[in-house]
């Protein structure tokens, strides 16, 4: 990456010395090795190696954006001064401009700060990836998991990525980020006596192979597993019922209040939350933060694309507002204060006393629990959504039998304000913690 790094300056340089004004390069090198694997033995095998470089040039009070991963250096210097020629005949944007430097990144030098980058990764070898995706394949060994079913399908992949980026501008700013990445997910399918079939996928990840290894062996059982608690679909009424939804896909509701939170959808007036800043919209229980720096966990990252250091912040709090995520173009669009252009790494805190799923559905007492979505949408300007949705019916906290093809309905303020329980159980791959939650008053079709 050092090599890149020098290209990266010396783009700087040129582009001032060819009538740009300002400059800030974003540089990444990405290396990817993957294995796949279909019904226990190797499907495909491949490794990419991916860089670019990303000149944003600030030209006459205009502004580009330029991208290319070739970067030879006299084809390079041909790139830098086409792309200074089109932004001189874009329109003026008075509103584009580098970060105040008191805001950019100071701390983000080697790159390694959050802990994200494993040293070993070098030393891992092909034997080696080979025996970590066939380590969690159970194809072989099936007939321990077939109890009223047939494993017809297992589809897997394992891969490991090492990513490297630096940001750099005219003004003097260099920030680093690096991380590895250790990923298995497996895919199967089941098949009932009478030709029904249902699927499942499990996976896990993290930034350390250690901290992978164990989740490695259950992968595939663990789909399987899932896949064959669908079996036995009811039917069930519609209604006003306790929602339950699982922590794996618990984020789907909160992603809404987020992206309505977001600078350019305030500036657009597409969201449902304008206007909303410092004002109680969500329940007393309610709190969920920005933690970017949680050192050896995914999603940590200490500056956003501009360069600006990210902090740890409140975004709800007690059910109050207490930022919207605006860039420095966005800033001056709308006459507001700068924030980052985006959360980091959303987590939400427990309600109700409830640390496991098994205590919310307790808790809940009566209702359906989620464990997938099947399509939907939603609107940012109101915040109404519709959501197809798959799980379980439970009763008196236990699951009764499997539900499919139901749908959920309402508006995201009034879903919020009937949050009762958020347990403590979110996985560590998680790059967002969001437990598992439970709300009243759901409206519910079958």
């Amino acid at each position: 990456m050092e090599k890149e790094i020098e290209i990266a300056r010396r783009s700087i340089r040129f582009a001032l010395e060819h009538g740009a004004d300002k400059v800030r390069v974003n540089l990444t090198r990405n290396l990817t090795n993957l294995i796949g694997i279909l019904d226990g033995e190797v499907d495909k095998v491949s490794s990419a190696l991916d860089r670019s470089l990303s000149l944003a040039i600030f030209a006459d009070g205009k502004f580009g954006v330029f991208s290319t991963n070739r970067l030879e250096e006299t084809g390079l210097e041909h790139f830098i001064l086409q792309s200074i020629e089109t932004v001189r005949m874009l329109a003026k944007d008075p509103f584009r401009v580098l970060p105040d430097p008191d805001r950019k990144v100071k701390d983000a030098v080697t790159g390694t700060e959050l802990g994200l980058y494993d040293p070993s990764y070098p030393e891992l070898g092909t034997e080696r990836r080979l025996e970590l995706a066939l380590g969690s394949s159970i194809w072989t060994r099936k007939e321990q998991w077939e109890k009223g079913f047939t494993l017809i399908s297992e589809e897997g992949e394992y891969s490991d990525s090492i990513f490297d980026s630096v940001i750099m501008d005219s003004e003097g700013l260099f920030a680093r980020h690096r991380e590895t990445t250790f990923d298995i997910g497996y895919e199967t399918t089941v098949e009932t006596p009478a030709g029904e079939r249902f699927s499942a996928y499990w996976w896990d990840c993290a930034p350390r192979l250690e901290e992978v290894l164990g989740a490695i062996s259950g992968c595939s059982g663990k789909a399987v597993e899932r896949a064959a608690a669908q079996i036995g679909p009811r039917p069930h009424s519609g209604g006003k019922m306790n929602l339950v939804i699982d922590s794996e896909c618990a984020s789907r509701l909160v992603k809404p209040i987020l992206g309505a939170l977001g600078g350019h959808a305030i500036q657009q007036k597409n969201s449902f939350l304008m206007d909303k800043l410092g004002e109680k919209v969500f329940p007393e229980n309610l709190t969920i933060l920005d933690q970017p720096h949680v050192k050896g966990r995914s999603g940590s990252r200490l500056y956003d694309s501009e360069g600006v250091a990210t902090r740890p912040r409140a975004i709800i709090e007690k059910g109050v507002v207490k930022t919207y995520f605006i860039s420095s173009y966005i800033a001056g669009k709308l006459g507001m204060d700068p924030t980052v252009e985006d959360f980091t790494r959303a987590v939400l805190l427990p309600v109700g006393g409830c640390k496991t799923r098994e205590d919310v559905l307790a808790k809940a007492g009566e209702g359906i629990l989620v464990t997938g979505f099947n399509g939907g949408n939603s609107s940012s300007t109101t915040g109404d959504f519709s959501f197809g949705i798959e799980g379980f019916r439970f009763k008196n906290g236990k699951i009764v039998h499997p539900v499919r093809e139901m749908l959920i309905t309402g508006n995201f303020i009034t879903l919020w304000n009937n949050l009762f329980a958020a347990a403590e159980d979110v996985r560590p791959c998680m790059s967002n913690f969001i437990p598992t939650l439970a709300f009243s008053n759901v409206d519910f079709s079958g």
